[in-house]
């Protein structure tokens, strides 16, 4: 048993037998907080969170049972552990009824509250851990937060798990707004480099002049204003990871540079005859298709087969329209004003209603300017400031006739396909996918093998 994990709150006003409970199980390792009136315990409540609580059932004032149900109406998810002493056993099961975790009589042995306890801590952890992996993911680390159950966000976070701690390259391809970034540091803490670096680099935003030395870093003396010797992103990154965000932006002059680096993890600093050698993870990321610039002329073929190893594809927000209520709640609750304002049902409905071309990110930026609009305390559709037509367009079903959007979608490309007679790049076409993504979601719905 973790007892460090645990944040546990004890409200007893027999002080003596309080202070031996905080100090034994502080030194198991609890995060411990005692109170000795339910009044206090209260504003404990409000100031922080618990995992379970164990509480006296005979308290002055406010008895244990009343602290129970307050408690429950803050945090239904806090587990509480009552304890009784003679006379009050029916008192005792009335708080079962009411939702308390179980009850000790007095005299207890510590032995035995602390198998109790354990029991109680161990239920509230399978808890939240079955809501990430229904909900949100987040990083061991805090550092980062994936929020999806749709079947297209569970399929790549599987798969991005399975991926963190093999080392190989990463090429994450996605809509600009869709998180290619969250991914990035997933594979980076969900993987054995997670006490190291993670340097993220935007390779469109560092100027062409620039972007050697940036990565690479440069002795004295090198070019003008070179005033000193400097560590490069790529030596920063060392044993951790290197995420190189919009690379199809890359100047073509440097990407034969950066092959070399791929292929050997060696680089010179720029203006220095020594070669340095590290060992980085390398991560890519790109809003472009690949294929399509070097078709073009504008990136290297021989780098994009070194960079296409192992691929993730973000889907659209467009194709995870059910995540989206979990996305507005995740934004108001990590938002520093979330807890003073909410959203209401219409204004809900009108963002799972919209089509998103700016993604995830169009979402938060609408609600955090919903939240400045917003009178009352509440976000209403006016806040924000959706096009009504866009609303209107973006409605996909009768309300009279609802089905789930993966069965929608599944139907509409079945439609296409019959109307193309099979003929899946003519499909992909019209549904304004690329005929690889057609494919990934005909595997998806189990429909390669149809013929049409």
């Amino acid at each position: 048993m973790e007892w460090q994990n645990i944040r546990l709150l004890i409200v007893d006003d027999e002080t003596d037998l309080l202070d031996l409970l905080l100090q034994r199980l502080q030194r198991k390792g609890c995060t411990v907080s005692g109170a000795a009136s339910s009044e206090e315990a209260l504003r404990l409540l409000d100031a922080a969170s618990f995992d379970v609580g164990i509480y006296d059932i005979n308290l002055p004032g406010v008895d244990g049972i009343q602290l129970l149900r307050e408690t429950k109406h803050k945090n239904p998810d806090m587990e509480v552990i009552m304890l009784t002493g003679h006379g009050t056993v029916d008192t005792a099961i009335e708080a079962m009824k009411l939702g308390a975790y179980d009850y000790l009589r007095k005299p207890y042995s510590l032995p035995e509250l602390e198998a109790v306890l354990a029991k109680a801590a161990e239920k509230n952890r399978l808890r939240e851990t079955n809501r990430g992996l229904k909900q949100v993911l987040l990083s061991e680390t805090g550092q980062f937060a994936i929020v999806g159950q749709s079947p297209a966000m569970q399929n790549l976070l599987d798969l991005t798990r399975r991926v963190a701690d093999s080392g190989i390259l990463i090429l994450i391809e996605g809509e600009s707004g869709t998180g290619k970034e969250l991914i990035a540091k997933a594979l980076h803490f969900w993987s054995g480099r997670r006490e190291h670096p993670f340097i993220a680099v935007n390779s469109a935003a560092i100027p062409e002049s620039l972007l050697e030395s940036e990565l690479f870093g440069h002795v004295k003396g090198a070019f003008t204003g070179a005033v000193s010797d400097k560590q490069g992103l790529v030596e920063l990154a060392d044993r951790g990871t290197l995420f190189l965000d919009e690379i199809g932006e890359m100047p073509l002059a440097f990407q034969a540079k950066l092959l070399r680096f791929l292929e050997s993890q060696e680089f010179r600093r720029v203006g220095d005859s020594r070669l340095r050698r590290v060992d980085v993870r390398v991560v890519v990321a790109t809003n472009r298709i690949l294929e399509t610039e070097v078709a073009k002329g504008n990136f290297r073929e021989d780098l994009f087969y070194r960079l296409n190893v192992m691929k993730l594809t973000l889907p659209p927000l467009c194709e995870r329209m059910e995540d989206i209520p979990l996305l507005i709640d995740h934004f108001l609750a990590k938002s520093r004003k979330g807890q003073n304002v909410a959203i209401s049902a219409d204004a809900r409905k009108a963002l799972c209603r919209y089509r998103f071309p700016g993604n995830v990110r169009e979402l938060f930026h609408m609600l955090e300017r919903g939240m400045v609009l917003a009178k009352g305390g509440v976000i209403e559709t006016r806040d924000l400031l959706i096009p009504e037509e866009s609303i209107g367009k973006s409605s996909l079903v009768d309300t009279d006739q609802l089905i789930s959007l993966p069965e929608l979608e599944k139907q509409h490309i079945l439609r296409v396909l019959n109307a193309c007679k099979g003929n899946k790049t003519q499909a992909a076409k019209i549904l304004d996918i690329s005929v690889r993504n057609l494919y990934r979601k005909l595997e998806e719905y189990g429909m390669l093998n149809v013929t049409f």
